[in-house]
């Protein structure tokens, strides 16, 4: 008996490791990355040729800065798993958008996907509104760990958004603000906190699939958002 717990016991050990081997972590940010190095590439092509969105919302000037007219998301034309997203945001006064992620059905994004939030947090209304609707949370769900690190309205904003597994990191602004564990969020109605999740998030996020595609919430709210220096590198 102990000579086939041994066995078993070995067995488990050496299928761990295996795991282990083929299943690289990526280490906590502690900032932003190079996204110049290897592996990098840019989220849409520069002509928007193979970014999906209704014809005529979205554009992208001289300068390479993506905007929309209308309240309808962009997206990328192929989903991703694991990946590092670098872009450069600036909101407008009262901007309220956000970058959306694992987005299994872009149709109907909204139960269907993450949304890493962006919002003009110094506008009234948003600064008055629950901090899981504010700048780096985790919408609906979990406020950034600090507020108003996102800058004033005109002003150019960093994000870096790595997905891995179930987890989700957050920097703005060369500062981790959002550590994501997807699998502790088991409910349509109440958040880990306590806190309740708004009724038109009626999926679990921790049943939602990791392979998705990755969108940008275009003209919300009324106000615009604008983007720049988007660039993703798959892990």
């Amino acid at each position: 008996m102990k000579k086939k717990l041994l066995l078993i016991g070995l067995a488990l050990t050496l299928t761990s490791q295996l795991f282990a081997q083929t299943t690289p972590t990526v280490a906590v940010p502690k900032g932003h990355p190079n996204p110049s190095g290897p592996g990098w590439k840019p989220l849409f092509a520069s002509d928007l040729s193979d970014a999906g969105f209704p014809k005529g919302v979205w554009s992208i000037d001289d300068g390479g800065i993506l905007t929309a007219t209308a309240d309808k998301a962009i997206w990328t034309a192929v989903p991703y798993d694991d990946f590092v997203l670098d872009l450069l945001f600036k909101t407008a006064d009262g901007t309220n958008s956000g970058v959306v992620v694992h987005a299994s059905d872009t149709t109907n994004w909204i139960p269907n996907s993450v949304e890493i939030q962006i919002a003009d947090d110094y506008a009234k209304k948003w600064a008055d509104s629950p901090t899981n609707w504010q700048c780096g949370a985790f919408f609906g769900h979990q406020a950034a760990t600090k507020q108003q690190i996102v800058k004033k309205p005109d002003e150019w904003n960093r994000y870096t958004i790595t997905c891995q597994g179930k987890m989700i990191y957050v920097v703005l602004n060369n500062q981790l603000v959002n550590t994501i564990d997807l699998s502790k969020f088991t409910s349509a109605k109440t958040n880990p906190d306590g806190s309740t999740v708004p009724e038109w998030l009626s999926k679990p996020p921790a049943d939602l699939p990791l392979h998705g595609y990755i969108g940008l919430q275009g003209k919300h709210a009324g106000a615009p958002i604008y983007f720049r220096n988007l660039k993703i590198k798959a892990l």
